[in-house]
């Protein structure tokens, strides 16, 4: 599926010891590879840098996950593993904590050192638009949410060209029967199954899983939900800016493997050449990488397309909006929102997208709570909650985001919003005692919590509604248009066009002569709109598309 613009948005050495060497208060468990000596701190006990599956290196890069190795002797789990190999991105809100590598298939477990009894679990999926993201950030910490009564996993999933690939040759091969292209996926869901049968050895309980994801995380919420390979493995979900749930304009295989074949070629290896996924298996991580990061999201590189994102291939990723309108899809309770200034705006693919997702969730019975995180950490110092802002408040860890700059009202939105967190996932149920009533969604009222931006759990009608609906309908008429617009149509389609560009020209100089313009060309002017509020007013663009649909229609 397409990254939708998602966000303009480590090395550590696994040391094997004997028993003895560790001190006796460090926490074992016993999985189905082996003994872990974890850590305890502050209450908690974590068990870090743990395998699930085998490197995914050599022969193996390219495949579907395989089990790990069991090994002998206690196992130290103290430290993370390398996140997954990627070019790290400079503006990401949430810097990774480890030099990536392509060895990276490990997860994470905290839980409160004073639990009695099976814990429910928490299982968390980063974004990073399938390019960048690990599990090592410290705001994607889990002690403070095990403070609250809950085990706490994280995982890496892999990214990029090593997340997705395809190329004839390798679906004639078929090594995995059908498991093809869509590796990360493939990961989160070997991840889910190692919770299955190890997570009791830690002291959670498998039958009572939570799985909440952000940005490219959420839209693999979405795709977990959907998918047939993943029934059984959680029993509630949580969407975080995770757009529509729509795949319908999704590439197909055929296409990826094109993708991939331009990259092939690119490295001097003809797709038609019998040993080609040899020679591409025998090329550095840093080729494969090849830089690919956000940045060539918004600024590809010269010449054919070479990455691809998850890709709708029937099996793995499915055509989402149909298995939603369906009903064939795993009913579980779901909590779906997105921050008040996500990227698209107010009816664009994350805050009109989740509510569309909720609502037609909620048609086939399902229970669902509506979310709009508007809150802005005090320290920020201007109006609107940007895109990822949301998810140290979600983990209690605003703190650790903020640091010295934290103030009491960040931290008692952190307790307020983790809560909700910790609430659902116990019962399934965000609400508890000495919270506002949070109410379920349904689409004839259309409910939802605002984390309001006076730092206050708000429930109400979604005062956007009626403006998202009109959006909506807006963009159905752009669509159909076949003309040029602020709604569908990337500013580096306008800008490449000379007659486009000089109606730009006329209403945003600024913009179109700014340095940073090249970051923009993959969004649209709409989805800009939440950077650069007072240069591309709502007047402004309506202006740019009163002229830009007196051009010739566009092919």
């Amino acid at each position: 599926m397409k990254s939708f613009h998602l966000a303009l948005l480590a090395a550590t050495t696994l040391v094997y010891a004997s028993p003895t060497a560790a001190q006796s208060a460090s926490p074992v468990a016993k999985i189905d590879t082996g003994e872990l000596r974890g850590a305890s701190e502050d209450g908690v006990a974590s068990w870090k840098g743990v395998p699930f599956a085998a490197a995914p290196v050599g022969a193996l890069r390219w495949r579907a996950p395989q089990p790990a190795a069991k090994w002998t002797g206690v196992r130290e789990a103290t430290t993370y593993s390398s996140d997954c190999m990627q070019k790290p991105f400079g503006g990401d809100a949430a810097p990774l904590g480890t030099t990536p590598a392509e060895d990276c298939l490990y997860a994470n477990v905290w839980k409160p050192t004073a639990a009695k009894s099976a814990l429910p679990v928490v299982v968390w999926i980063y974004g990073g638009g399938f390019v960048n993201g690990g599990a090592s950030p410290p705001t994607y910490s889990g002690a403070n949410l095990a403070k609250q009564g809950v085990m706490f996993v994280s995982f890496n999933y892999r990214v990029g060209r090593f997340g997705t690939f395809a190329l004839p040759q390798l679906t004639k091969q078929d090594p995995d029967h059908g498991l093809l292209g869509n590796y990360g996926i493939l990961d989160q869901i070997a991840a889910l199954r190692w919770v299955q049968r190890n997570i009791a050895a830690f002291g959670g309980d498998p039958s009572n899983v939570t799985i909440i994801g952000e940005s490219a995380g959420g839209l693999s919420v979405h795709t977990l939900v959907t998918t047939p390979l993943a029934r059984g493995l959680f029993q509630k979900a949580m969407v975080l800016s995770g757009g529509n749930a729509e795949t319908k304009d999704s590439p197909s295989l055929t296409q990826v493997e094109q993708i991939y074949s331009n990259f092939a070629r690119a490295n001097g290896v003809s797709p038609d050449d019998p040993k080609a996924m040899d020679k591409l298996r025998a090329l550095s991580a840093e080729q494969v990488t090849d830089d690919l990061s956000m940045i060539q999201l918004f600024q590809p590189k010269p010449g054919p397309k070479t990455f691809s994102g998850p890709f709708r291939d029937g099996k793995i990723v499915v055509d989402q909006g149909q298995a939603y309108a369906s009903g064939k899809f795993t009913h579980v309770p779901m909590i779906i929102g997105a921050t008040s200034a996500d990227m698209g705006g107010k009816s664009g693919f994350m805050i009109a997208g989740a509510r569309s997702a909720a609502a037609r969730i909620a048609k086939q019975g399902v229970p669902v709570w509506h979310y709009r995180f508007s809150y802005v950490a005090d320290s920020v110092g201007q109006p609107g909650a940007q895109h990822a802002t949301d998810i140290p408040f979600f983990f209690d860890n605003a703190a650790i985001k903020y640091g010295a700059q934290t103030t009491p009202k960040d931290v008692a939105v952190g307790k307020t919003v983790s809560a909700y967190v910790v609430n659902f996932a116990k019962t399934g149920d965000p609400n508890g005692a000495g919270l506002p009533a949070w109410p379920k969604y349904d689409p004839a009222t259309d409910p939802l919590m605002d984390f309001s931006a006076g730092g206050v759990a708000t429930p109400q009608k979604d005062p956007w509604g009626e403006e998202i609906d009109k959006g909506a309908a807006r963009l159905a008429a752009a669509q159909a248009s076949g003309h040029y617009n602020s709604l569908t149509t990337e500013l580096g389609t306008l800008l490449d066009d000379p007659a486009a560009r000089a109606v730009l020209e006329r209403h945003i100089a600024e913009v179109v002569r700014s340095p940073q313009i090249k970051m923009g060309r993959g969004l649209t002017l709409t989805a800009l709109q939440s950077y650069l509020p007072q240069q591309l007013t709502d007047a402004t663009l309506q202006q740019i598309d009163t002229e830009l649909a007196a051009l010739p229609k566009t092919k």
